[in-house]
């Protein structure tokens, strides 16, 4: 069973990691010391539930978090730093900071890597986050020890409501368009008059009519959904935000 390591600092090893071309070494006490750090750490790099789920909501909800008192987000993989930068570009994720523990220094002296051998992995990190106060580890989620890749207490809102219970999580918005849609742009404008981060899937790029008549039942863009309910078009948004 994974020893839950509350009360205890975090263990101090070195990062070596390549930026801005050249090596840097940086050690835990860089990262930690005097701040509140969430840290998440997962199996590997561009690896299924990793990519389209664990990084995207932490960064989604990166500003949340700050306002609650965090000072940086961590993802750290048994990765080599090299593919560490390369999927951070990928996940466009800027709010993260990702930590390659190539060697798995780190995630050993937390008593959390695993053998992955049976997928071709070898030695990875189990999953987890953890709330860290000036070194010192306050909370931790460790998805519990059974086959596969659970994936069900280390996740951004779990921390998010640990941290700040009451705090508004952000709406998730995504806007269908395509190019030259003038409509599309007045959408977006308003979404960002109003202070609202979004998402913009463009047709012949991201979706096909096809796409678009499926889930929404038609092919005129923009198509706006909130938190997973059809706004419909510009018009229905100023309406949206009227109600």
């Amino acid at each position: 069973m994974f020893e839950n390591k509350e009360g205890q600092r975090v263990p101090e090893v070195t990062f070596h990691i390549y930026q801005d071309n050249a090596w840097v070494d940086v050690k835990s006490s860089d990262l930690f010391d005097n701040k509140t750090v969430i840290v998440f750490s997962l199996p590997g790099a561009y690896t299924p539930t990793c990519s389209s789920a664990h990084v995207p909501r932490f960064n989604q909800l990166y500003s949340t978090l700050l306002k609650n008192g965090v000072d940086d987000i961590i993802c750290i993989s048994v990765n080599d730093t090299f593919v560490m930068n390369e999927w951070a570009k990928v996940q466009k994720a800027d709010n993260i900071t990702f930590i390659p523990d190539g060697n798995g220094d780190f995630t050993e002296a937390m008593g959390l890597l695993v053998d992955k051998n049976d997928l071709g992995f070898g030695k990875r990190s189990w999953r987890y986050s953890m709330l860290v106060k000036d070194g010192v580890i306050d909370k931790m989620f460790i998805e519990p020890e059974q086959a596969g890749d659970p994936f069900e207490v280390s996740d951004a809102d779990t921390m998010l409501e640990y941290i700040a219970p009451d705090a508004d999580r952000p709406l998730s918005i995504s806007v269908f368009s395509r190019p030259g849609c003038p409509y599309c742009a007045k959408a977006k404008a308003r979404l960002k008059q109003e202070g609202l981060e979004f998402e913009e899937l463009v047709m012949g790029r991201d979706f096909t009519d096809r796409t678009l008549r499926a889930i929404s039942g038609t092919s005129s863009v923009p198509q706006v959904f909130i938190d997973g309910d059809l706004v419909g078009g510009s018009t229905d948004l100023e309406e949206w935000f009227n109600d």
